[in-house]
């Protein structure tokens, strides 16, 4: 049996409630220096991997500096810091629902990350609680759209992470979302779509193929235009006198954009969508207007640690359909 290679803790500390960059040297390989290794596996502009080692930002397991001129040596392991470019602050905060010894539950607004990932970085609700909860080891069990508002459930001890993950991998959690949409009357629900879907990397809408399927959502209406009453209980809104409707929405899988590849295809996109139907414009940075009306509204699962019963609600609205011309007039109200 192949033993597996014990990682040795990180040498460099977080910065901003960023963990450093980690990498391990392939077992095989042309390389003669660590350097040129990493010149290659980064595809950093010219100098920038130079400038590292000339400055000691790179580190081996002891902490020291590893020299540019270091001998690659096969599964030898390195960190770093990257240079993070500025990012623009998303001015909602990120409100704390549940906290514990071994969980935190978050709910999250629009446009922040749920992890560092591509240009959203220390603005990410990781990075952020990291640092505004003091709980350096703070991991995430799963993620949600950038676009999404809604709960999100992290880790505080690194060594039961796995556990809550589990519960994601083996749909053991039950998520409930909210949307607002366009109202169809010809449309009859409760549905459950079924359907393959595909999202290639570097490709930003993802699509339906012919094939097994490998989502699955489950769509009711939870009140329509004229409908005071709602299954929702906040009462009619002015987004039904727009048209729109309130729907919940229950996924049996975790496809990436699932839902909103789903209501997209019963004729029913989510409003403020940018990818479905079709791809527009993503605008400026730090524009903040007239964010995707979906939202992670319930979670419930056993906690896998404790055998509690846990069921989370987030308390955040749509904008939309509390206020569809405070929606389409880009405030920020409710975030």
């Amino acid at each position: 049996m192949r033993r597996k290679t014990r990682i040795p803790p990180s040498p460099l500390p977080q910065r901003d409630g960023v963990d450093p960059v980690r990498v391990r040297l392939p077992v095989e390989g042309p390389w003669a220096t660590v350097r040129e290794h990493l010149v290659e596996r980064l595809a950093a502009e010219a100098g920038v991997v130079e400038g590292m080692f000339d400055t000691g930002r790179v580190v081996g397991a002891d902490g020291r500096a590893v020299a540019a001129d270091a001998t690659y040596v096969p599964g030898m392991f390195v960190w770093f810091h990257r240079e993070l470019r500025p990012e623009v602050p998303v001015p909602f905060p990120v409100r704390i629902v549940h906290r514990d010894e071994h969980i935190v539950v978050a709910d999250k607004p629009h446009f922040l990350a749920t992890t560092p990932r591509g240009s959203h970085v220390t603005e990410s609700a990781l990075a952020r609680l990291r640092r505004e909860l003091g709980i350096p080891a703070l991991g995430a069990a799963h993620r949600l759209d950038r676009l999404t508002a809604g709960l999100v459930l992290f880790t505080v001890r690194p060594e039961e992470r796995g556990a809550y993950q589990s519960l994601f991998r083996d749909r053991l959690v039950r998520k409930e979302y909210e949307a607002v949409a366009p109202y169809a009357p010809e449309l009859a629900l409760p549905h459950t779509v079924r359907s393959r879907i595909v999202k290639e990397r570097g490709v930003l809408a993802a699509y339906e193929v012919p094939g097994e399927p490998n989502a699955i959502s489950h769509v009711a209406l939870a009140e329509r235009p004229g409908d005071g009453s709602g299954t929702g209980g906040s009462g009619n809104g002015p987004g039904g006198e727009h048209g729109l409707a309130r729907y919940r929405l229950v996924p049996a899988t975790g496809q990436t954009h699932q839902l909103r590849v789903h209501m997209n295809t019963l004729g029913v996109p989510i409003l403020g969508d940018p990818l479905y139907p079709v791809v527009a414009d993503p605008g400026p940075a730090g524009d903040f207007r007239r964010p995707l009306q979906l939202l992670a509204r319930v979670l419930e699962f056993t906690d896998p640690v404790t055998g509690v019963e846990h069921r989370f609600r987030s308390g955040r609205a749509l904008e939309a359909w509390r206020s569809y011309d405070g929606w389409a007039a880009g405030w920020a109200a409710g975030q």
